[in-house]
């Protein structure tokens, strides 16, 4: 009798190994099924429209990656679910990547924009270096506020600024040679003049210090 109450406990504890086993294998899965599945529907998002959602993203992957990581411990044939994070892990990597990227590009792009809008005025709006909307009526001012931007604001520009400014200033200046043409008075002309001369030495000047700068700054 005692040996067969001793037989009936070991069958009940075995059962609920087996089934606490059993249990902790499906949280398994699952926690390692959402993993994948929200990897999966976030690398099918365009990258600029999670980019505003980012750092939740981030954080819901690293908690599910970390719930499933954390599942798989507790069960001891998982290496395929672990082959399956590492997959959805490395799906994840190569997509944060191209966000990143993506985000840097965004970033240039509009600073670079801000700083022609800040050079050229309120006029601009983007668009080629065509510059068709300056006109012999307004590109007195346009010239005016570019130098007197670059005057007030010299001292922090790079030298990847300098090269942009250059690139704008000669835009404007191929444009000058158009608006000659459709009437730009004597008088304007001549104001243009000194503004040129004003700008000339002091983009040589700043730049060679911005480069000085940036190699020293290399150095250290």
């Amino acid at each position: 009798m005692k040996t067969l109450k001793l037989t009936l406990v070991f069958v009940a504890a075995f059962i609920m190994l087996a089934s606490c086993n059993d249990g902790k294998k499906e949280l398994a899965q699952e926690k390692v099924k959402s993993y994948e599945t929200y990897i999966d529907s976030i690398t099918q998002v365009a990258t600029i429209e999670v980019m505003a959602n980012w750092d939740a993203i981030e954080k819901d992957c690293d908690k599910m990656k970390a719930e499933a990581n954390n599942a798989l411990v507790t069960i001891k044939e998982n290496a395929e679910m672990k082959k399956s994070v590492d997959e959805s892990t490395l799906k994840y990597e190569t997509f944060k990547a191209e966000v990143m990227a993506e985000h840097e590009r965004m970033e240039i792009a509009n600073s670079n924009l801000m700083m022609r809008q800040s050079l050229l005025g309120s006029s601009y709006s983007g668009g080629d270096m065509k510059f068709a909307w300056i006109n012999k009526d307004n590109i007195l001012s346009v010239y005016q506020n570019f130098v007197d931007t670059v005057d007030k604001n010299k001292d922090g520009y790079s030298r990847e600024d300098w090269d942009e400014i250059k690139l704008l200033y000669e835009a404007i200046d191929t444009r000058k040679n158009t608006v000659e043409k459709e009437g730009l008075t004597s008088t304007d002309n001549r104001k243009i003049a000194v503004l040129k001369l004003k700008f000339g030495p002091m983009y040589t000047f700043e730049r060679m210090g911005a480069k000085s700068d940036e190699n020293a700054a290399a150095k250290q």
